[in-house]
C-alpha cells in the first residue's frame, strides 16, 4: 500500500505526472504529423537523448517549463477539438494551415510556436480560447 497523499498523486513532481503529460503531448504530435525535430523544439529545444529518453514514456520528473510547455499544446488541442467538432480532420489539420489572424500573421500556428518561446503557445492558446468566446 502506497503512503503517498493525494497531493503527491497529484503534484508536478511525482513522476506519474510526467509520463502521463508526455504519452498526451506525443498522442497530439502524431495527430498534428510533427516531426521529432518539431516536438523537440515545442518541448524546449531538448536533445534528441532526452527525447529519445521521454519517447519510451518513462516515470519522469519533467522541469517546470516544459509541463507549461505540454500545458500549453493540450490546451490549444482541446480548443481546436471544441471549435471543429463537426469535423476533427480540421482540428488537426489546423495548426498546418496559414493564418492572416495576429499573432500569426500568414504563417501557420505550428511555425509561430515553432520559434522555440514558451509565449508563442500561449499566444496561440489565447487567439483559440478568444475565437471560442
Amino acid at each position: 500500500m502506497s503512503t503517498a497523499t493525494a497531493i503527491d498523486r497529484v503534484s508536478p513532481t511525482n513522476p506519474n505526472v510526467g509520463r502521463v503529460a508526455l504519452k498526451s503531448f506525443f498522442n497530439i504530435m502524431e495527430k498534428w504529423q510533427c516531426s521529432a525535430a518539431d516536438q523537440r523544439v515545442l518541448l524546449g529545444g531538448i536533445g534528441t537523448t532526452t527525447f529519445h529518453k521521454y519517447r519510451k514514456l518513462p516515470e519522469v520528473r519533467l522541469p517546470n517549463d516544459t509541463l507549461e510547455r505540454i500545458s500549453y499544446v493540450m490546451g490549444i488541442h482541446k480548443a481546436l477539438r471544441i471549435l471543429f467538432s463537426n469535423t476533427p480532420e480540421m482540428a488537426h489539420e489546423w495548426v498546418r494551415r496559414a493564418n492572416r489572424a495576429a499573432p500569426f500573421n500568414g504563417r501557420s500556428a505550428l511555425d509561430y510556436m515553432l520559434a522555440g518561446q514558451v509565449v508563442s503557445l500561449a499566444d496561440t492558446r489565447r487567439y483559440l480560447d478568444g475565437v471560442r468566446g
